[in-house]
């Protein structure tokens, strides 16, 4: 729980159990699984505080789990259920809600900040984010499909232009080792992953991607593999550093895409007369998951068999154990998991 605005976590073990209100049930988590954002919430970052989380408030927007009981008007769930967590709550009324944009409401909450959220044994979760698991998938995996989301989203933002194209990835995060995977298996020509920490590059690598460090020059290495084309076709932007976009910027061909993912923690210069205007470089941003399109994009690669998510797990975590948790996000790991059930 985050009980002041400043660094750290309490770990509280007599809260009362949540009770289902109306229009929700409450879920007994299976996992939650941690990513920058909570580290930076933890750190209490200006990223973190831009927010506006007030606590206190039971961090953790990631997470899936079963559904044990059910509150007055609650339809289509029943005691039982599998469930994975769309993050965001949206209200349903603005003008992007009705337009078909529900993923840019401007009245989002998002679960862990303006509500309680999963890293607890139990949470009082609203209806209308509740996703049913597919026969088959462990909830272990569940809790992977709001990451795994965003980069299905990232893809969907580059209007599917993966196939056949030069694609760079900037960060082998969870998120961005899921575009890498998604654009090898729709047959791209190359996937180039740049990542400063060995570990994650060779995660990047054994999924058969061009694994480099940023030390390695990848404008150079972009540039000799599509010299005639003058650079890359599509750009991933996922890791969050400052200093990414400009690699990405000089890596791509004339009239390419960038598509932003990270959230960096300051404000970034871009060269608009170099690379959109002169360049015609189009850069796109995402927030999230496209509502319900990409949950259905997901779940429809999951049901096939072409996409599986449980290799990204690395470390299992008690919910005790969040101090370690934590900074493991920063250490040699990929998907890390507050396991309620571990003790």
């Amino acid at each position: 729980m985050k009980t002041s605005a400043e660094r750290g976590v309490d770990y509280v073990t007599d809260a009362p159990d949540p009770k289902a209100s109306d229009g929700h049930v409450v879920i007994e988590v299976a996992a939650a699984s941690l990513c920058g954002t909570d580290r930076e919430l933890y750190e209490w970052t200006p990223s973190a505080q831009a927010f506006n989380l007030t606590p206190p408030v039971v961090l953790g927007h990631e997470g899936a789990g079963t559904v044990v009981e059910i509150g007055n008007g609650v339809i289509d769930l029943k005691i039982g259920d599998k469930v994975a967590l769309e993050s965001h709550l949206i209200c349903g009324s603005c003008y992007s809600c009705r337009t078909g944009d529900a993923h840019e409401c401007a009245k989002t909450r998002i679960i862990g900040m303006h509500i309680d959220g999963l890293f607890a044994e139990y949470m009082n979760v609203p209806q209308d984010i509740c996703v049913k698991m597919p026969d088959g998938l462990s909830l272990e995996s569940g809790a992977l499909l709001e990451a795994a989301g965003v980069a299905v989203h990232a893809i969907q933002r580059a209007s599917y232009s993966v196939a056949g194209r030069a694609v760079l990835v900037s960060g082998a995060g969870p998120v961005g080792l899921v575009v890498a995977h998604l654009s090898q298996l729709m047959g791209a020509a190359y996937v180039v992953v740049v990542e400063p920490n060995p570990y994650r590059r060779a995660q990047a690598a054994a999924l058969g991607a061009i694994a480099i460090s940023p030390q390695d020059n990848p404008v150079e290495k972009c540039l000799e593999l599509t010299s005639r084309r003058g650079g890359f076709d599509v750009a991933f932007e996922c890791s969050g550093a400052p200093v990414a976009l400009g690699t990405l910027f000089q890596a791509l061909r004339r009239e390419a895409t960038v598509v932003t993912v990270g959230h960096p923690s300051k404000p970034v210069d871009i060269d608009i007369a170099q690379y959109i205007n002169k360049k015609g470089i189009t850069l796109r941003g995402i927030f999230g998951r496209r509502l319900w399109e990409t949950w259905e994009q997901s779940l429809l690669l999951l049901d096939s068999g072409r996409l599986e998510l449980d290799w990204l797990i690395t470390h299992r975590k008690k919910l005790s154990e969040i101090d370690e948790a934590i900074d493991l996000l920063t250490a040699d790991a990929c998907k890390v998991l507050l396991v309620p059930g571990l003790g």
